[in-house]
């Protein structure tokens, strides 16, 4: 419940920074209208793109296990954003911590290409589940419980989804800090994405903390 409230509180914080108190209304300080569910569903297709799916090409490659669970982090900011809109942190908190130990029958241990779309059911269900146009308290519940077996499905635990939460959200909050929305960000520090930087720096220190984080981040970055 900790880690939960911990996530919740910095989601809370990052969307009235960069959008506006007003969020919750649907709207950014700028004026411009957001969809949490579509942002849901669109990330989620980003994700399937990491499976090798397409039968005209590259039909013997591997998933992209490491993007695909990079892609669950986008996910999981947009859903605890939606969820926020409707909820105050505790309420919001305990339907969370009520749900997030499902579990899926479907685990990639060893990848059979013949069973891709056992894997992209999943996620497609998960994307099916953000298209419909029903806000109610079972819908919500239903969202989080499929996106909990979509992390399941390629062992994403909830201790490392909360760790990679804690750094896409502190690059999230270091990109916004450095030009962004504005278009003067670099997102490519010295031949790597940042997101790549951004894992190299927690793997390598497990147990740093936010701001220490966002500290290595700036290090790094004055050097471009």
């Amino acid at each position: 419940m900790e880690k939960i409230y911990a996530m919740l509180q910095l989601q809370n914080e990052l969307n009235n920074d960069t959008n506006g108190v007003q969020w919750r209304n649907d709207v950014t300080k700028n004026g411009k209208r957001i969809n949490w569910k579509r942002c849901i569903y669109m990330e989620t297709a980003e994700l399937i793109d990491s499976f090798p799916w397409k039968h005209w090409k590259s039909i013997d490659a591997q998933p992209d296990l490491q993007n695909i669970k990079l892609e669950l982090v986008d996910i999981w900011h947009f859903l605890m954003s939606y969820l926020l809109k409707f909820n105050e942190l505790d309420a919001a908190a305990k339907l969370i911590d009520n749900l997030k130990g499902t579990r899926s029958d479907i685990k990639i241990q060893k990848w059979d290409n013949e069973k891709v779309d056992e894997y992209l059911d999943i996620f497609e269900e998960l994307m099916a589940l953000a298209l419909v146009k029903n806000d109610s308290e079972m819908m919500q519940e239903a969202l989080l419980e499929q996106f909990f077996k979509a992390c399941d499905s390629v062992g994403l635990g909830f201790d490392e989804l909360y760790s990679l939460y804690i750094g896409k959200n502190a690059l999230n909050q270091f990109r916004q800090e450095h030009g962004y929305k504005e278009g003067t960000y670099k997102k490519i520090w010295n031949g790597k994405e940042d997101n790549v930087v951004m894992q190299e720096i927690l793997a390598a220190h497990p147990d740093i903390s936010y701001e220490a984080l966002k500290e290595e981040l700036r290090k790094i970055y004055e050097t471009l």
